[in-house]
């Protein structure tokens, strides 16, 4: 985002300071920048459903205007702890020189903090380019070993693909997720307690997002289960709320890039503004188990 700001005597910027809300664009390269107006929707390109960023833009960044020059502030709306990047490039007439400026915070969860204070040397015009980058979950923190219990009811079910499978789980996001065939309708439950950091509910079909309807869960390690493809109005839990191992939390369908009824289930953390999936394993066998470095057969 490229901005401007005449930087004065005789400024019109009221004293009171001017709110400007920014709004995120994400490009080809998933990348998510902020422009003061709404940008042509450009559609991500997707190979498979193990790229998918589930990036709800949850956090919000604000640029107050005032005399002398720009304030940014991020407002994290997730009960969870994101962690954000600000870049400000191509400063031009900015105090201090014009050397990009890199600003990255952990923001608690439902919180405001300031990212960068920019001012401008009096009389020219101040132009920076804003970039914020942000994953959910806080990256000091470490997975602990765990064994998952089964996130279904009912049964018995097989892996139908695996780690490192050959149709998708090859990306960083997706690599340990197994997909575990299963009927539409099949309850899915909580492989283990946390707390609900985002949800979706009313796609049909293929729609729009490969990821289809699903749950993500933070765990108290820090890390986070995602449940995809779930079927369309099923899911009974609200970001936010606490759940303990065992609950319901929808039922499984076949949204999104989904080739038939299965449940993807994956565990994931925050490396430092980015999100990868983790081994794990459950806490009983399970018909077709792959092993983890030689992928689904």
């Amino acid at each position: 985002m490229h901005s401007r700001l005449l930087l004065c005597a005789l400024t019109l910027v009221s004293a009171s300071s001017l709110g400007v809300t920014l709004h995120p664009v994400t490009d080809e390269t998933g990348r998510v920048s902020y422009a003061q107006r709404p940008g042509p929707g450009i559609k991500p390109t997707v190979v498979d459903e193990s790229t998918v960023e589930i990036n709800e833009h949850d956090v919000r960044l604000n640029a107050i205007v005032f005399q002398g020059g720009v304030s940014f502030s991020a407002r994290n709306e997730l009960p969870v702890a994101v962690q954000v990047e600000l870049r400000l490039d191509n400063l031009v007439n900015a105090q201090g020189g014009d050397a990009p400026r890199t600003v990255r915070r952990l923001l608690p969860p439902r919180s405001t903090q300031v990212l960068s204070i920019v001012r401008g040397q009096p009389g020219k015009l101040l132009n920076y380019r804003s970039t914020l980058l942000q994953a959910m979950g806080d990256p000091g923190k470490r997975p602990q070993g765990y064994r998952y219990a089964f996130p279904w009811v009912g049964g018995p079910f097989r892996v139908s693909q695996g780690p490192n499978g050959r149709f998708s789980h090859f990306g960083p996001k997706g690599r340990y997720a197994m997909d575990i065939a299963m009927p539409e309708g099949t309850t899915i439950v909580a492989a283990r307690e946390g707390v609900v950091v985002s949800t979706r509910s009313e796609q049909s079909g293929r729609g729009d997002n490969p990821s289809g309807n699903f749950v993500r869960i933070l765990h108290p390690d820090g890390t986070m289960g995602v449940y995809l493809h779930l079927m369309r109005g099923s899911i009974v839990v609200a970001s936010g709320q606490r759940v303990r191992q065992g609950q319901v939390l929808a039922k499984s369908g076949n949204t999104g890039n989904s080739t038939g009824p299965h449940l993807h289930f994956v565990v994931q953390r925050n490396v430092g503004l980015a999100l990868e999936s983790i081994p794990y394993r459950f806490d009983r066998p399970i018909s077709g188990l792959p092993d983890y470095t030689a992928g689904n057969p």
